[in-house]
């Protein structure tokens, strides 16, 4: 089991439902990572779309830029950038910027790329994105490492290209999986990390427990091959929650947003292997406690889902990820990620243990101990009476 648990979100993000000042959005995103930051969350890893009209984040370098001087020492990751859509040259450079602006703050996830229609827009095949993505994690890698790459690809050509600037920081990085292997074959040729989308979202599988073992067995051999340990650190669980007081309380709070966000996944969003059911209110939210796929319950619920997915992972991961979503307003919303970070947090970080082991402590020796402080003020009582007498 790996050590201290880390919390972080993977912030697509979802403005649901769809008809939303984009701008207004856009602002109350940045302000969301901000309440992130003050609350302790370790990380933010912020998506590219350009499509679908609810994901609308294009650039998330961009946006990390603009949010790091506001935060003070949440890290800052890109959710994924789809790497197929871009030239590697300029995506090793654009980072190895963010990481100096950022001091070492900004981590870099890739992807495929996870709205088909985004690949359509630019004439890409969905069909080829994966094999793509790992061409181009070849190229980008070597150029982050200060490499010249000289190569001739369907979809560019590199000449000598190199970074005139190497990076700040030994930085983190990651490699997003869904449903294909493809993701830990990449991190686990290069060294990199795992961000396990479809931990939970996986079609009906209980608990995305298949998908775990796909992901991290897959991890493993391929790291091996290429003389690297895979470890657990490295390993990012995403799922989805929303956390009230009681249970009942989150269910009535979902019922501001959760039909949208089911609404979008089902109808428009092209990524079928983000399969979820029902088509009323309850069935959605019975659908989502009871599938395994995530939580809308208390603070306790919380702390059982990320308990199982422990156990099932067989060995522990490194840190959970919410994927964020609006089911519930903006006050909510922030309350439940307020509620993760005071009660979730400590039951997979220790930071409690040392108060309850001196509460404890001074209940086992409050008996003793009070007799003994009565006693000192009895002494010092008659102490007084006697130094008065004998001046009187």
């Amino acid at each position: 089991m790996t050590d201290r648990l880390r919390f972080g979100v993977f912030h697509a993000p979802f403005h649901l439902p769809m008809g939303q000042n984009p701008h207004l959005a856009l602002k109350r995103d940045i302000e969301f990572v901000q309440h992130l930051d003050r609350f302790g969350f370790d990380e933010a890893w912020i998506g590219e779309h350009h499509s679908c009209g609810a994901e609308l984040i294009a650039d998330p370098m961009t946006f990390i830029a603009n949010v790091a001087p506001k935060t003070t020492s949440i890290k800052l990751g890109t959710g994924v950038v789809s790497l197929p859509y871009h030239n590697p040259l300029w995506i090793a450079d654009q980072f190895v910027l963010l990481d100096h602006l950022t001091e070492g703050r900004a981590m870099l996830g890739l992807g495929p790329g996870a709205l088909t229609t985004d690949a359509r827009m630019i004439g890409l095949d969905p069909l080829g994105l994966r094999d793509a993505l790992e061409e181009d994690v070849d190229v980008l890698m070597r150029l982050l490492h200060g490499e010249k790459v000289t190569i001739t690809t369907d979809r560019y050509t590199l000449q000598d290209a190199m970074c005139e600037v190497l990076p700040y920081s030994d930085f983190e990085w990651a490699v997003a999986a869904i449903a294909s292997p493809t993701g830990p074959r990449i991190a686990g040729k290069w060294g990199g990390g795992l961000l396990s989308v479809g931990a939970t979202l996986s079609a009906l599988a209980p608990d995305g427990v298949d998908t775990l073992a796909l992901h991290w067995n897959v991890m493993e051999e391929v790291s091996a091959q290429n003389g690297h340990v895979a470890d657990r650190k490295d390993w990012r669980l995403v799922g989805p929650m929303h956390v009230a007081e009681t249970r009942e309380k989150a269910r009535e709070q979902v019922k501001h947003g959760i039909d949208a966000w089911f609404d979008y996944i089902q109808d428009v969003q092209a990524a079928a292997h983000f399969a979820v059911a029902g088509r009323t209110t309850e069935e959605r939210t019975d659908f989502i406690i009871n599938s395994g796929v995530g939580v809308i319950g208390t603070p306790d619920d919380a702390i059982e889902q990320i308990s199982k997915l422990q156990a099932q992972s067989a060995g522990g991961f490194g840190a959970y990820l919410l994927m964020t979503h609006e089911w519930a307003n903006w006050h909510d919303t922030i309350r439940s990620h307020e509620l993760m970070a005071e009660q979730v947090f400590p039951a997979f970080q220790g930071s409690t243990e040392a108060l309850r082991y001196s509460a404890q402590w001074a209940m086992d020796s409050r008996a003793g101990l009070a007799e003994a402080q009565l006693k000192s003020v009895q002494n010092a009582v008659d102490k007084h009476a006697a130094e008065q007498k004998a001046r009187a």
